[in-house]
């Protein structure tokens, strides 16, 4: 896990439907929250785009590293 790789949310695209929320196993978002907020970016497994790869508003981009292999995790991505 990094700190240098986690999602950031474009809200004026987003329209919380809450995919990435419920997507997301590592706890990087807030689960009480109706918009998606990152409250772990911790959590967030190196290049794991699993909740981007849901978002149908295409609202969710990454910070950090994009070099090197993609790690695999548990919730598939």
């Amino acid at each position: 896990m990094t700190t240098n790789w986690y999602p950031i949310i474009n809200y004026e695209n987003c329209i919380e439907c809450g995919a990435c929320i419920n997507k997301c196993s590592h706890g990087v978002y807030d689960k009480e929250s109706a918009k998606p907020m990152v409250i772990y970016p911790d959590g967030c497994i190196d290049r794991c785009t699993g909740c981007q790869a849901l978002c149908p508003a295409e609202a969710i981009q990454y910070y950090g590293d994009t070099g090197g292999p993609k790690t695999t995790c548990s919730c598939g991505c």
